[in-house]
């Protein structure tokens, strides 16, 4: 119960982070935040304390966040593009990360030039580029901000969590 997770909302109930429900009891026992969703009728209990199970917490201070960075790896592709081929729309077997403008023409190693590709579709493509390819992008690709990490990376782990994710 103590390692669920809980989401971490700034003052002005901004998403911040995810936490452990045992490190936002701390946050809340310490007074710096306040359980604004529980989960239902469940209790952490102390010899001369009992406090609710918190699902999302607000800190109660404003903290000025610097734009979060995610780590570009090729686990975070392919989990950014949901384990699906973004030529074709395949979503099981082996997956491999495509570079769209290959290195040879210039292309980076960048957010916007990597995506997730089946092995099929990879080796249709090879050094060329979509076009050349005979080959369509299903969507362009984009660099995560740090409310999709948690949407999409992080996971949903409890529906009071959406308003909050601005998923409803």
């Amino acid at each position: 119960m103590l390692h669920r997770n809980v989401l971490v909302l700034n003052q002005n109930y901004e998403p911040l982070s995810v936490c452990t429900v045992k490190r936002a009891i701390i946050l809340v026992y310490l007074g710096k935040a306040e359980i604004i969703e529980k989960h239902d009728g469940y209790m952490i209990h102390s010899v001369s304390l009992s406090f609710p199970v918190p699902s999302v917490v607000r800190l109660g201070f404003y903290i000025k966040v610097p734009n979060k960075r995610i780590l570009l790896t090729r686990k975070n592709i392919i989990k950014r593009d949901g384990h699906r081929c973004q030529y074709c729309g395949v979503n099981h077997g082996s997956m491999t990360v495509d570079h769209v403008i290959p290195k040879i023409y210039g292309g980076n190693d960048t957010w916007e030039n990597l995506v997730c590709a089946c092995l099929k579709c990879n080796n249709i493509k090879g050094d060329r580029t979509p076009e050349q390819a005979g080959l369509k992008l299903l969507r362009r690709p984009k660099r995560p901000n740090h409310i999709t990490f948690i949407q999409q990376f992080i996971g949903i782990s409890d529906k009071r969590w959406k308003q909050y994710l601005f998923l409803d």
